[in-house]
Protein backbone atom coordinates (compact mmCIF):
# COMPACT_ATOMS: atom_id res chain seq x y z
CA UNK A 1 0.00 0.00 0.00
CA UNK A 2 2.40 2.42 0.66
CA UNK A 3 4.46 1.87 -3.09
CA UNK A 4 0.84 2.79 -4.08
CA UNK A 5 0.83 5.68 -1.77
CA UNK A 6 4.38 6.84 -3.41
CA UNK A 7 3.80 6.79 -6.60
CA UNK A 8 0.45 8.62 -6.52
CA UNK A 9 2.46 10.98 -4.66
CA UNK A 10 4.76 11.31 -6.98
CA UNK A 11 2.18 11.32 -10.00
CA UNK A 12 0.09 13.95 -8.99
CA UNK A 13 2.67 16.06 -7.98
CA UNK A 14 2.49 17.11 -11.97
CA UNK A 15 -1.08 17.43 -11.36
CA UNK A 16 -0.96 19.75 -8.35
CA UNK A 17 1.87 21.90 -9.41
CA UNK A 18 0.67 22.32 -13.41
CA UNK A 19 -3.25 22.83 -12.31
CA UNK A 20 -1.63 26.03 -9.71
CA UNK A 21 0.62 27.56 -12.16
CA UNK A 22 -2.24 27.66 -15.01
CA UNK A 23 -4.66 29.02 -12.51
CA UNK A 24 -1.83 31.48 -11.47
CA UNK A 25 -1.12 32.56 -15.15
CA UNK A 26 -4.44 32.63 -15.67
CA UNK A 27 -5.18 35.33 -13.08
CA UNK A 28 -2.16 37.30 -14.64
CA UNK A 29 -4.25 37.39 -17.93
CA UNK A 30 -7.34 38.45 -16.52
CA UNK A 31 -5.10 41.71 -14.74
CA UNK A 32 -3.20 42.49 -17.90
CA UNK A 33 -6.44 41.91 -19.67
CA UNK A 34 -8.04 44.26 -17.42
CA UNK A 35 -11.01 41.49 -17.08
CA UNK A 36 -12.75 40.81 -13.84
CA UNK A 37 -12.27 36.93 -12.84
CA UNK A 38 -15.57 35.01 -13.21
CA UNK A 39 -17.35 32.10 -12.28
CA UNK A 40 -14.75 29.80 -14.14
CA UNK A 41 -11.63 30.72 -12.85
CA UNK A 42 -12.84 30.46 -9.31
CA UNK A 43 -13.67 27.06 -9.98
CA UNK A 44 -10.37 26.10 -11.39
CA UNK A 45 -8.46 27.83 -8.30
CA UNK A 46 -10.84 25.86 -5.46
CA UNK A 47 -9.90 22.57 -8.09
CA UNK A 48 -6.35 23.78 -7.80
CA UNK A 49 -6.48 24.36 -4.64
CA UNK A 50 -7.72 20.83 -3.74
CA UNK A 51 -4.91 18.72 -6.21
CA UNK A 52 -2.37 21.14 -3.77
CA UNK A 53 -4.17 19.76 -0.26
CA UNK A 54 -4.85 16.24 -1.98
CA UNK A 55 -0.40 16.27 -2.61
CA UNK A 56 -0.16 17.54 1.16
CA UNK A 57 -2.07 14.67 2.58
CA UNK A 58 -0.56 12.08 0.39
CA UNK A 59 2.57 13.15 1.95
CA UNK A 60 1.66 13.16 5.46
CA UNK A 61 0.06 9.56 4.74
CA UNK A 62 3.31 8.41 3.50
CA UNK A 63 5.20 10.47 6.46
CA UNK A 64 3.15 8.71 9.40
CA UNK A 65 4.09 5.45 7.41
CA UNK A 66 7.76 5.62 8.21
CA UNK A 67 8.85 7.17 4.80
CA UNK A 68 11.22 10.13 5.05
CA UNK A 69 11.47 12.97 2.14
CA UNK A 70 14.38 14.87 3.84
CA UNK A 71 13.54 18.00 6.43
CA UNK A 72 13.71 20.81 3.67
CA UNK A 73 10.98 18.32 1.52
CA UNK A 74 8.86 18.43 4.50
CA UNK A 75 9.57 21.96 5.56
CA UNK A 76 8.06 23.55 2.13
CA UNK A 77 5.38 20.71 2.08
CA UNK A 78 4.25 22.07 5.49
CA UNK A 79 4.31 25.53 4.05
CA UNK A 80 1.68 24.62 1.42
CA UNK A 81 -1.86 24.82 3.88
CA UNK A 82 0.07 27.50 5.79
CA UNK A 83 -0.02 29.91 2.98
CA UNK A 84 -3.72 29.03 2.09
CA UNK A 85 -4.62 29.34 5.51
CA UNK A 86 -3.34 33.13 5.61
CA UNK A 87 -4.94 33.62 2.11
CA UNK A 88 -8.38 31.97 3.76
CA UNK A 89 -7.87 34.61 6.43
CA UNK A 90 -6.74 37.89 4.54
CA UNK A 91 -9.84 36.32 1.77
CA UNK A 92 -11.52 40.24 2.06
CA UNK A 93 -8.52 42.03 0.67
CA UNK A 94 -7.79 39.79 -1.35
CA UNK A 95 -10.52 40.02 -3.23
CA UNK A 96 -9.95 43.62 -3.40
CA UNK A 97 -8.20 42.89 -6.82
CA UNK A 98 -9.08 39.17 -7.04
CA UNK A 99 -7.13 38.55 -10.03
CA UNK A 100 -3.66 39.78 -9.00
CA UNK A 101 -3.56 38.53 -5.67
CA UNK A 102 -5.44 34.33 -6.47
CA UNK A 103 -2.74 34.45 -9.56
CA UNK A 104 0.27 35.59 -7.63
CA UNK A 105 -1.10 33.45 -4.91
CA UNK A 106 -1.35 30.20 -6.99
CA UNK A 107 2.11 30.77 -8.41
CA UNK A 108 3.10 30.88 -4.89
CA UNK A 109 1.92 27.96 -4.20
CA UNK A 110 3.21 26.21 -7.71
CA UNK A 111 6.53 27.30 -6.50
CA UNK A 112 6.32 25.86 -3.39
CA UNK A 113 5.16 22.63 -4.18
CA UNK A 114 8.36 22.88 -6.76
CA UNK A 115 10.49 23.56 -4.64
CA UNK A 116 9.53 20.66 -1.97
CA UNK A 117 10.03 18.62 -5.10
CA UNK A 118 13.84 19.58 -5.24
CA UNK A 119 14.46 19.50 -2.21
CA UNK A 120 13.26 15.39 -2.07
CA UNK A 121 15.76 13.80 0.13
CA UNK A 122 17.48 16.90 1.21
Amino acid sequence: MSQAVRSFHANWFYVAVVATGIVGVWGLGLVFLKRPPRRPFHIAMGVAIGAMLVQVGAGLVLLQRGYEPGGQHIFYGVLIPIFLSIAYVYRSQLARRPALSYGLLMLFIMGLGLRAWSKLGV
